[in-house]
């Protein structure tokens, strides 16, 4: 039987713990879960841009999945959600974005995504966060 590990991404991690009182990601086995990462950087600043923060969004990930042991080639499901830009769509600035760094981080793995608008995030100035599912694969 596995143990559940919990883990704080260094900088915004730590200030989210005390603030929030929750991490960042967790580990069960070769399973790893993040909570939502944000566009943001250890300042709790986010970019002018869409693409920008949705670039950083997915560096937080990065470092998030990091701390557990698992890296984006591990990646299997991806939720992402999104303030609109448009009334009821998404939009192109979005979209093209998270595929542009889908392919980035994980070259032809496809794993399967969410994609869901809504209205508002937990901060008023972000427009993006990511969460994702991980399986660390044996390599023996």
């Amino acid at each position: 039987m596995s143990k559940v590990e919990f883990f704080v991404t260094p900088g915004y991690g730590d200030r989210n713990l005390e603030k929030f009182h929750y991490s960042q990601a967790f580990r069960d086995g070769n399973r790893v879960e993040t909570s939502g990462q944000g566009g943001w950087n250890n300042d709790w600043e986010f970019p002018e841009s869409i693409e920008e923060e949705i670039t950083q969004a997915f560096e937080n990930v990065e470092r998030t999945l990091a701390t557990a042991g698992a890296s984006w080639k591990d990646v299997v499901h991806v939720n992402s959600y999104h303030v609109p830009t448009a009334p009821d769509f998404i939009g192109n600035d979005h979209l093209s974005t998270m595929t542009d760094q889908f392919r980035k981080h994980m070259g032809s793995r496809a794993p399967i995504w969410t994609c869901i608008g809504v209205p508002s995030l937990g901060d008023p100035k972000m427009r993006v966060e990511i969460r994702v599912t991980a399986i660390i694969e044996n390599n023996t």
